[in-house]
């Protein structure tokens, strides 16, 4: 049982991997898929969900499933938490979000499909993340009519998520393959092998402080336990691979690395002025010295992850209780940095 938000966990700073995440896909059988939502059933769609999420809180007393207020609440809070995801967000039709006291556990009601429920845990717990998620979707069945079909599964709005609905990813760091270039190179093996490498934010979102998100791509035919199995591998792989580039780059160049870490901290201690990727890429240096073990410097109060997140836009805005101009939200940036490295 985690009783922390997964990013503050120490476990997010063991590995190379940050955070484990089980998604799954399910809609309702008596209303069309989201591309063909009236306004009328898409509120109707959340009610029902909202309904049923009420009765299953009874079991739940001690994390229920709460609703968030939309009118309130900055979605870009949420979705730089990955509460949230960007197709979520620009959504128009009524949609809601439930989220449990940690934020560790949560369900969108009409994003891609009618529920999707998630599931986040610190570092490498993928079979911890997968066993939550089945038993809320055990649930959640009991009460909604899932549209399934005895021959395919569970059936969704992208064809690729038909099956078992699932998704499984890792938040993974690999800043010595992407800084010499050679994660590209394991771009093939990771497509033949079922998975996808995609930015911080899932798909169509770009890397930023050398995090990616790794997942599988097919759901028909195979399942969850096979699924989890087959990204553990590949995941495994890449690590080795990540940690033999790191190996050659300390024995062709004796402390490069650890300087970039000293360096790092210096920017991080006493910059004024912070642009979001220059200052993912100082806290990836950090992270990469402490997961190594060649950072002897003073370590920050909070995971680098946790940090990482602290820094982005809807944070710092929300931090300031105000509305932030584009340059102010640099300084405000290096201003909370100072604070954290000093």
């Amino acid at each position: 049982m985690i009783f922390e938000p997964w990013y503050q966990s120490e476990l997010t700073e063991n590995e190379y991997i940050i955070s484990s995440r089980v998604r799954l896909a399910r809609n309702l059988q008596n209303h069309m898929f989201m591309r063909k939502l009236s306004t009328d059933t898409a509120f109707a769609t959340v009610r029902e969900v909202e309904n049923t999420i009420g009765k299953i809180n009874h079991d739940r007393a001690t994390n229920p499933l709460v609703a968030q207020d939309l009118r309130h609440i900055d979605e870009h809070v949420f979705l730089e938490k990955h509460v949230l995801s960007p197709a979520y967000v620009k959504s128009d039709l009524s949609k809601g979000v439930f989220v449990d006291m940690h934020q560790n556990i949560s369900i969108m009601v009409n994003e891609e499909d009618h529920v999707r429920l998630q599931v986040v845990c610190p570092g490498n717990n993928l079979p911890q993340a997968l066993t939550k998620a089945t038993e809320l979707d055990d649930v959640l069945e009991e009460h909604l009519d899932f549209a399934f079909d005895s021959n395919l599964g569970y059936l969704t709005a992208c064809p690729t998520n038909v099956g078992t609905g699932l998704r499984a990813s890792f938040m993974i760091h690999l800043p010595c393959l992407e800084k010499t270039g050679m994660l590209k190179g394991l771009f093939p093996y990771i497509a033949r092998k079922g998975m996808t490498l995609r930015g911080l934010y899932g798909e169509g979102t770009i890397p930023m402080g050398n995090i990616f998100q790794l997942s599988n791509q097919v759901t028909l035919g195979k399942g969850e336990a096979q699924v989890v199995k087959e990204l553990s591998a590949v995941a495994a792989h890449i690590i080795s691979q990540e940690r033999q580039v790191m190996d050659k780059i300390n024995e062709q160049r004796p402390y490069y690395l650890q300087d970039k870490t000293s360096r790092a901290y210096g920017n991080l201690s006493y910059g004024r002025k912070m642009g979001l990727h220059e200052a993912m890429g100082f806290l990836s240096d950090i992270r990469l010295g402490i997961v190594a073990d060649f950072y002897d410097l003073p370590k920050p109060d909070a995971p680098i992850y946790n940090i990482m997140m602290e820094i982005q836009p809807g944070h710092l805005q929300q931090a300031a209780d105000d509305k932030l101009t584009e340059h102010e939200i640099h300084f405000a940036r290096a201003d909370y940095l100072r604070k954290i490295f000093n």
